[in-house]
């Protein structure tokens, strides 16, 4: 088969599913499909720098192999996609780095969870995509592969820190891709960069095989590993392949995921949640947020625009920061704060289930959480490495750096699943997105309620 006798749909090039129906259907070769993205990684992601660890060759292989399989009647979820994943997670006979400097020659030995589930789908793993150091920062640059620039303007960040796996999502380099959240690091360069990205329930995803370099204990706390992609229903397809426990629980543990919770938006009961008491919100976003909103009403659903159901968000949040910067500090040579002791660390658990009741409460009256993933589109890049000396420019006003953490941070503490998409674009053309958080362990819904959004208004 020559790409010549194909005859793909643009839906068919650009979403993993569509990849996966046409190669069932012999309608193009993997080979071919592979042989494409790499073209197009190295006819344009020179000024982008989003994958930087290319496995061209045993990606070839690979999709020879998925070739010789689907053409023995074989069929799996992603047999023959090609796709990218984040340079944290393992990837055997890679370099995981984290973008840390000492860490430059380090090669895994095994794959990870998530890659070694996504690669027994089928899937074809073109290469790595960049991240800052220590996956810390809303940018991705850091000393081994340097800057990751935004596809949508270069002078701005992708986000972080799956900056890389937005950028070659919105690249076009990829349908598909394996992230990771801990402070928005799905989601925001989902954001940035006009793509799709889900935030799991915490836990549902095994997190083995993405942690520092070298090291193998428990999952990180807080973090999530999850897909992005370029559709909401990609994310659907992906999360079923991912999601579930691994080693010693998988013998007694099973995943049965809610269904969505409706079928059609008019059913959806929406809670706008636009404003918080930390961070604030750029007009453009506020706008197109509340133009969503009137669009939902008009369709039928139930919106709301308050809630006294909703938890203490100042307090939720600055237990959060106490608690993320515990987890961010575990291994640091000098820490900025004293190390908390294990029962300060059992006190703030104890806070974080109160507020996961209360978020509880809400969702039986409430379907899903309609708010900013951030309070502002990509920004300029920044060299200020020290986050509290930063500033964000919001309506003309500077405003700290680290209080966005407050959007993204508000799913995290909660183990709430949340899924990033796009919304629509601001004057300049930049993307804006929006996050639909939804009940623990109800990751369905909020995936098919940005599909949903995404079928009736298009995606940006």
């Amino acid at each position: 088969m020559s790409s010549g006798d194909t005859m793909l749909k643009p839906v068919e090039y650009t979403t993993a599913g569509g990849l996966a129906a046409v190669l069932a259907a012999r309608r193009v070769s993997a080979v071919e499909l592979c042989d494409a993205a790499i073209a197009a990684i190295e006819a344009k992601d020179g000024p982008i720098n989003a994958v930087v660890v290319r496995d061209f060759e045993r990606a070839r292989d690979a999709a020879r192999a998925a070739d010789a399989a689907l053409a023995k009647g074989e069929r799996r979820p992603l047999l023959g996609v090609p796709m990218t994943v984040k340079e944290a997670h393992d990837v055997a006979g890679l370099p995981t780095t984290w973008g840390v400097e000492q860490f430059r020659n380090w090669i895994a030995r095994t794959d990870s969870v998530g890659v070694a589930r996504l690669k027994a789908a089928g899937a074809v793993i073109l290469g790595k995509t960049n991240v800052p150091p220590l996956l810390s920062d809303w940018q991705s640059v850091n000393p081994i592969y340097g800057r990751t620039n935004n596809p949508f303007d270069l002078s701005r960040s992708p986000g972080g820190s799956s900056g890389g796996s937005a950028a070659a999502l919105a690249a076009g380099f990829v349908p598909l891709e394996l992230g990771s959240d801990i402070g928005g690091s799905i989601r925001i360069p989902s954001a940035f960069c006009g793509t799709f990205g889900h935030k799991p329930s915490y836990d549902l995803v095994p997190q083995r095989g993405h942690s520092f370099p070298g090291s193998d204990g428990v999952g990180m706390p807080l973090n999530v590993v999850g897909p992005m992609a370029r559709t909401a229903s990609d994310l659907a397809l992906a999360l079923d392949v991912l999601a579930g426990p691994s080693d010693e629980e998988a013998a007694g543990y099973r995943v049965d995921l809610p269904v969505p919770r409706h079928a059609r938006l008019a059913d959806h009961r929406v809670l706008i949640l636009d404003r918080h008491p930390l961070a604030p919100v750029d007009s453009e976003i506020l706008n197109a947020i509340e133009s969503l909103a009137g669009r939902l009403a008009a369709a039928g659903a139930l919106v709301a625009r308050e809630s006294e159901l909703l938890p203490d968000l100042d307090a939720a949040h600055r237990t959060y920061l106490r608690m993320l910067m515990t987890v961010m500090s575990r291994g640091a040579v000098q820490q900025r704060n004293p190390p908390i002791t294990a029962h300060q660390w059992m006190g703030m658990q104890d806070d974080q289930l109160k507020v996961r009741r209360e978020w509880g409460v809400l969702f039986k009256t409430f379907d899903v959480v309609l708010s900013p993933t951030v309070g502002v589109v990509a920004f300029p890049h920044f060299d200020e490495p020290v986050w509290g000396e930063r500033k964000l420019i919001i309506d003309g006003r500077a405003e700290p750096f680290p209080n966005q953490l407050a959007w993204p941070g508000m799913a995290i503490f909660a183990h709430l699943p949340a899924t990033a998409f796009p919304i629509g674009r601001t004057r300049a053309g930049l993307p804006i997105g929006a996050q639909a958080i939804g009940p623990y362990l109800e990751d369905r819904t909020t995936i098919a309620f940005a599909e949903l959004v995404a079928r009736e208004w298009g995606a940006s």
